[in-house]
């Protein structure tokens, strides 16, 4: 009986693919056969070697643009056990969720915030609305890229608690989850709001300039006045110099011309020494002795 022929199925080898991630300026290569096969796969990335000991997780989602496979930032996880970590005793802990729109996408957000001692509920509460009003004003105006990289270079953080340290100071400030949810429609995307504050403040500082400079004329004048007085002073003080010395120039003159004798210190006479203890007794004694004499006799 001939042999029975099997069919040899062809199978492609893979090979490494570059994948771009403009967010962390780097490439990484994935393993596939085709770029088209790992569209819409998504990458785990380990952060805590770039952030320096901030342990974050970073969820990727692989796009094709323009023939190239780039990953786009999904969702930033701030890993639980860095949390334990920066936990002490004799503090309180603030965190809230809430949903807010950016300028491309719904975002899930979840800030955690840690006092440097324990506060009460009143505090809590304004902490918390303080944070999601902040935010909220923040995320509205700006893309996805630049919130991502903002979290990532602790940006965002660093002016969240500079706003936030006016009611409570705080030992940490974190957003512990940034999630992409969906993309937004037309409608629902939010109109970037005019910047009146820095009309305002521009107002501000320059009603105040006028005030400064009514502030300058009376300090102005102030200063003439003053300089006025130093004159006079100094004026009436040179003619008393003046009539001083012309007084005195005569009786130097005649002082000069004759000059006085050399008074001679009177020497004065020495007293004698006083005597000592001793040499007191000894003379007592012979005086005694000589009365007691004179009585016999």
């Amino acid at each position: 009986m001939p042999a029975e022929k099997t069919d040899k199925q062809l199978v492609k080898r893979k090979k490494f693919i570059e994948v771009e991630i403009p967010l962390t300026r780097s490439k990484i290569e994935l393993i596939g056969n085709s770029p088209k096969e790992l569209k819409g796969r998504t990458i785990k990335l380990d952060m805590t070697r770039q952030l320096k000991g901030k342990s974050v997780e970073l969820v990727l989602k692989i796009d094709i643009q323009n023939e190239k496979l780039i990953a786009n930032p999904k969702k930033i996880t701030l890993m639980p056990y860095f949390i334990r970590r920066m936990i002490r005793k004799r503090i309180s802990y603030i965190e809230d969720s809430f949903l807010t729109p950016s300028q491309d996408s719904m975002l899930l957000i979840k800030p955690f915030l840690i006092t440097k001692r324990r506060v009460s509920r009143a505090i809590r509460k304004t902490l918390r609305n303080k944070t999601k009003n902040w935010i909220e004003d923040y995320i509205s105006e700006k893309n996805d890229d630049i919130i991502f990289s903002e979290i990532l270079s602790n940006r965002m953080q660093k002016s969240l608690s500079i706003v936030l340290k006016k009611t409570y100071p705080l030992s940490l400030c974190e957003i512990r989850i940034l999630e992409v949810k969906r993309p937004l429609t037309p409608e629902e995307v939010p109109k970037i709001k005019p910047k009146e504050k820095k009309e305002k403040k521009r107002k501000e500082k320059e009603e105040p300039t006028e005030f400064i400079d009514q502030m300058k004329e009376i300090e102005d004048e102030k200063i003439k006045q003053a300089e006025k007085e130093i004159k006079e002073t100094q004026e009436k003080a040179a003619a008393h110099s003046e009539a001083k010395a012309s007084e005195l120039i005569p009786a130097h003159s005649e002082s000069a011309e004759s000059e006085p004798a050399v008074q001679e210190k009177p020497v004065k006479e020495k007293k004698p020494a006083a005597l000592s203890k001793s040499k007191m007794k000894l003379k007592d004694f012979e005086l005694t002795s000589k009365s007691k004499v004179d009585k016999k006799e």
